[in-house]
């Protein structure tokens, strides 16, 4: 079992328990930057993000927006499948550009001019949606434009929480069949190893949900929401430019 792994899940799940996703969007730069490669990250922080998922989905299932889960069924899901196939030896670096959007998405709650023109961009959603799926299959980087998009309807926390949670779970599963499907060869993960990063993980979610989650009230949680678009927009934007 490797530490660096270890606290890396532990510190990731922590950030998706509150926002339904981290784990691969945070986890996947910072293993990726310890060494470790892209197929091998991916088997490793996959089940643990379907694992916390599933948990928040379990507790909130009433609230998902299953209008905007439709849009990821039928627009995200097939171009990432597909574009996972293809990069599946290739890796592509568009944090930069992913990472100044989400700085962007957090400046909203701040500047109505700001606010004026994401909502213009967002009136494209089926576009957006489908973009989504194309680079979380290039990247592992998705989440963070569904983050963004969440965010930008104004939800209630435990349904943003909950849809976030559903598609991103979604997303995940879709990515597992494909590797395995087409890409069962180049895993090198031990089984065991991985049912102990699980398990932490999903003890890191029961811990933070209970003693951290249901304490933030809707108004702060907004907040930190969009605290949480810009540090990850600019850990992408480090993570690109090195």
């Amino acid at each position: 079992m490797s530490v660096d792994i270890l606290l890396t899940v532990i510190a990731t799940a922590i950030v998706q328990s509150i926002f339904g996703a981290g784990v691969l969007l945070f986890g996947t730069p910072i293993l990726l930057l310890l060494g470790y490669e892209f197929v091998d990250v991916l088997i490793v922080l996959l089940p643990i993000s379907i694992a916390i998922n599933l948990l928040q989905i379990a507790k909130h299932h009433a609230h998902i927006d299953f209008v905007f889960y439709r849009n990821v069924l039928f627009l995200t899901l097939p171009p990432i499948a597909l574009f996972l196939f293809l990069v599946t030896h290739t890796r592509i670096n568009i944090g930069l550009m992913i990472g100044l959007f989400l700085l962007l998405i957090a400046l909203k709650e701040y500047s109505p001019s700001v606010t004026r023109a994401i909502n213009a961009l967002m009136k494209f959603e089926k576009a957006y949606f489908a973009t989504m799926g194309v680079i979380h299959g290039l990247s592992n980087l998705g989440g963070s434009l569904l983050t963004a998009l969440v965010h930008h309807k104004d939800y209630e926390k435990d349904v943003a929480r909950v849809t976030v949670a559903a598609s991103y779970a979604t997303f995940a599963v879709v990515q597992i069949l494909t590797l395995w499907l087409f890409s069962r060869s180049q895993i090198d993960v031990r089984f065991a190893e991985n049912a102990i990063y699980l398990v932490v993980g999903a003890l890191v979610f029961l811990l933070t949900d209970e003693m951290l989650y249901t304490h933030i009230e809707q108004a702060r949680y907004r907040r930190v929401f969009a605290g949480f678009l810009a540090i990850a927009g600019i850990v992408l934007m480090i993570r690109a430019l090195n």
